[in-house]
């Protein structure tokens, strides 16, 4: 091949790139386009996937991004979900209201503990963040005024757009899709800035990023905060799709399926860690009601062969430049 010829042939990553846009474009119109065709009980589940698919997302700023796994993220989900529905049942339920104050508790509960998180790494870090979502779980369990302790937050509204309550399975759904999209390319296009490729530094090699002058403290500080309110957010979306919120929803058994969810998707892959929450989803309410309570079961399975046959996840099945 002369070098003429090797002007003009686009080189392989530009290929994939350019292949990568149609697909997530035929993905997005495909979303867009679902509730046409599927049955309500349908539709509600495809929320919860989207719902959870932004939720480890968030997770994976942290896991997949700066290399911090967390066991306690489920605290600013289920801190912003609250929030969210607390101001939707005694102040207004208007969009975007709702989702505003849950990623703003969520960022605002992440900077509040995050102080201390953010000064550790590792294991310590692991047990930091299990620990705080173990604080929070007992303040939603005994704040009984605000939270509704172990009954849960019930009685919140649907959430409204433009004076109208978005009751239809569908209508929510595209407000949630809609609130995806925002959430999910905030988080892309952090992970490709200049911030990003800091965060992926500290991942790689935090103490050679120290000797070329970063403060990778704050760098983990900002990110941790980032995460929260992104968590916050998918909590507020969570509220908007189920209008209940329970103990559960901030406690650990979310905090590990959801970093299952990333783990089985690939860290440091958001569309990755997105088709990991949506397995997650399905095994747990769609099949887990037909497979006689054993839905944990087939997740431990999925979790055991992925670990041993795909490192690097389901998005290890693509190849992909690193990131």
């Amino acid at each position: 091949m002369t070098a003429a010829q090797t002007a003009v042939v686009p080189d392989a990553p530009a290929r994939r790139r350019g292949y990568g846009r149609w697909v997530a474009i035929a993905v997005l119109v495909a979303l867009a386009v679902a509730p046409l065709f599927l049955a309500p009980f349908a539709t509600t589940t495809l929320s919860r996937v989207l719902v959870f698919a932004l939720f480890a997302v968030s997770l994976d700023l942290l896991v997949g991004i700066t290399g911090l796994p967390s066991l306690g993220h489920a605290a600013y989900f289920g801190s912003g979900a609250y929030a969210a529905g607390w101001f939707s049942i005694h102040v207004t339920a208007e969009a975007p209201v709702p989702l505003l104050v849950g990623a703003g508790v969520g960022a605002l509960a992440a900077a509040l503990t995050g102080w201390i998180t953010a000064r550790s790494a590792g294991v310590f870090f692991l047990m930091l963040t299990l620990a705080i979502g173990e604080i929070v779980g007992q303040v939603a369990n005994t704040w009984e005024s605000v939270t509704g302790g172990a009954n849960g937050l019930t009685g919140i509204p649907a959430v409204r757009l433009a004076g109208q309550p978005l009751v239809n399975a569908g209508f929510t759904y595209w407000y949630i899709l809609l609130v995806f999209v925002l959430g999910f390319a905030l988080v892309w296009v952090v992970a490709r800035s200049s911030f990003g490729a800091a965060l992926r530094g500290i991942r790689d090699n935090e103490p050679r990023m120290r000797a070329l002058g970063y403060a990778t403290s704050l760098y983990k500080y900002a990110v941790f905060v980032l995460a929260g309110g992104v968590a916050g957010m998918a909590g507020s979306l969570l509220v908007a799709q189920q209008r209940l919120v329970s103990i559960a929803d901030a406690g650990f058994l979310i905090s590990s399926l959801i970093l299952l969810a990333v783990v089985i998707g690939g860290a440091g892959s958001l569309w990755g860690a997105c088709l990991g929450a949506a397995l997650v989803v399905l095994v747990r309410d769609a099949l887990g009601p037909t497979l006689d309570g054993h839905g944990p079961l087939l997740l431990g399975i999925v979790f055991v062969v992925v670990v041993y046959l795909l490192p690097r996840g389901a998005a290890g099945l693509v190849r992909r430049r690193p990131s």
